[in-house]
């Protein structure tokens, strides 16, 4: 990892020295931090195998560590919806990823947290990556922010002078000349990444191997100017971490990967302290993961611990994100609240990103949009360990790997987890698991098998008893979709919805 920059770090030194002692507002602070593509078993208090994250390993030991956590979904652009509305695909229109030339996003008539929290007196600001739509009324500005700072989209989704690493490579942006064609077709070479401040392109390319302490910059930046205007604040941080490396130096211990991973829990130690010294005890801090690693990448990708996916994985492809194997959907999540959320503690209660949206709605004393159905929950008690109960039931939708996008075909019930249609992802040697339909449902039993390795037989009373109750759940979930107010996203395209802060260059390249 490299040294921060002297400027970088005499900015972070003298915004924290002006952090002056809590005002009496009433209302916590909120810190999301929002990992991308990151394994269950890259979280060390998850999985002793990995040792590169002290600082996150510290923020489970001082606030609490949930096991069974869930993304809403295992790919991008959908999970991060419902992170943001509470509601899954099905409901709010975002079942798989917007393009660079997108011209929707998550549609309009969605409500997002940053709204409710704005319109209960908090600042708002989103810092790193969005997906969830850039152009016009779809940028992070018009959707309850008041401050963003950041790319719109993945990383690898545009060209950078500074490639971070890849399977297969992918070239740097061309500084002359026409664009060349690159041998691997999820490259870009004919526009290149952008970053955001608010509504202006700052850098085109952006630098990814700044990328951190810019991020860092600009929370210090945001959390200040909130004190300084006596409100309480919401951040939303959306790491580039991990979905594949940035521009980093490997480790000789550690390897690229390895690398990444100790930058990005070093991020999250700094994000962490600034919250600390602005008033330890006034700010929830919930960091998680947007869905599973990206096995596709090979040495590039997260690990999976436990998870492994085992009865698909003997048909081909990745049981991981994708798809919905716990690999893809269940996720590293802590929560931390000096004097609030107790510490060294372990949860096993089946929680969800969809939570985060009423649980934070409720701790800031505001109240849930009308008209519309929400698919996650105020866990507080949870958080503050009054009860170790989450959801009795949990719905998985299919994020690419198999059936038709944002479609419910498996679900979580209890100990049980049951699949109506199963299928792999690209897996690092290129296969992919074929789609299969199961009727009845294939039925695992996570309190043994973890591993999904070996379905329970349908002859079995054990299967005969727990098939009425998921088939009622199952059913009962479809229809109170199908009655819910339900809306589509616009996912048409137009090349002139790509961000271009100089088309007169080749690249879009320009600096603001």
């Amino acid at each position: 990892m490299g040294t921060p920059a002297p400027h970088s770090v005499l900015l972070l030194a003298v915004l924290v020295g002006l952090c002056t002692p809590l005002v009496a507002w009433g209302k916590p602070n909120f810190i999301v931090i929002l990992a991308d593509d990151l394994g269950w078993g890259d979280l060390g208090a998850n999985w002793a195998e990995t040792k590169e994250t002290p600082h996150l390993d510290e923020l489970a030991a001082e606030g609490t560590r949930f096991v069974d956590f869930h993304s809403a979904a295992s790919t991008c652009s959908p999970s991060r919806a419902s992170l943001l509305t509470g509601r899954l695909g099905v409901r709010n229109g975002v079942t798989h990823n917007f393009a660079i030339s997108s011209l929707g996003g998550l549609p309009l008539n969605e409500t997002t947290l940053a709204e409710v929290l704005r319109a209960a007196g908090y600042s708002t600001a989103a810092i790193g990556k969005w997906h969830l739509g850039h152009h016009v009324h779809h940028h992070p500005i018009s959707r309850g922010f008041d401050y963003y700072f950041g790319i719109p989209y993945s990383h690898d989704m545009g060209c950078t002078d500074t490639p971070g690493y890849n399977v297969p490579p992918c070239p740097p942006c061309p500084q002359h000349g026409t664009a060349s064609s690159p041998t691997n077709k999820d490259c870009y070479t004919d526009v290149a990444l952008p970053l955001f401040e608010n509504i202006t392109i700052i850098q085109q390319p952006v630098n990814l191997s700044s990328l951190v302490e810019r991020y860092v910059e600009a929370a210090a930046r945001f959390i200040q100017q909130a004190r300084d205007s006596g409100r309480p604040f919401f951040l939303y941080l959306a790491l580039a971490h991990m979905h594949v490396p940035l521009q980093i130096t490997p480790a000789p211990d550690r390897g690229i990967y390895g690398a990444a991973l100790c930058e990005m829990d070093a991020l999250v130690g700094r994000v962490k302290l600034l919250a600390d010294r602005c008033g330890k005890g006034s700010t929830l801090l919930w960091f998680t993961g947007d869905n599973g690693p990206w096995m596709q990448k090979c040495e590039l990708a997260g690990r999976l611990g436990p998870l492994l996916g085992t009865w698909q994985r003997a048909r081909g492809g990745s049981p991981a994100k994708q798809t919905t194997w716990e690999g893809g959907h269940r996720v590293p999540a802590v929560v931390y609240w000096p004097g609030h959320v107790p510490a060294q503690r372990s949860s096993h209660a089946m929680l969800s990103t969809l939570d985060i949206f009423p649980t934070l709605v409720a701790l800031a004393g505001a109240t849930l949009p009308p008209n519309r159905r929400f698919d996650g929950m105020d866990v507080s008690p949870v958080l503050f360990g009054l009860s170790d109960v989450g959801h009795k039931m949990l719905l998985h939708p299919n994020s690419g790997a198999a059936g038709k996008d944002g479609e419910v075909e498996a679900l979580r019930l209890a100990q049980y987890k049951a699949f109506y249609t199963t299928g792999g992802a690209k897996a690092c040697d290129g296969s992919t698991g074929s789609e299969e339909h199961h009727h009845p449902p294939l039925i695992f039993n996570l309190d043994r098998d973890i591993q999904e390795q070996e379905p329970l037989d349908v002859a079995s009373w054990e299967y005969q008893a727990v098939l009425p109750a998921i088939s009622r759940a199952y059913t009962q979930a479809l229809e109170d979709i199908a009655t819910d107010n339900i809306t589509a996203a616009d996912y048409s395209k137009d090349p002139a919805a790509v961000p271009c802060c100089s088309a007169q260059h080749v690249a879009c390249r320009c600096h603001a």
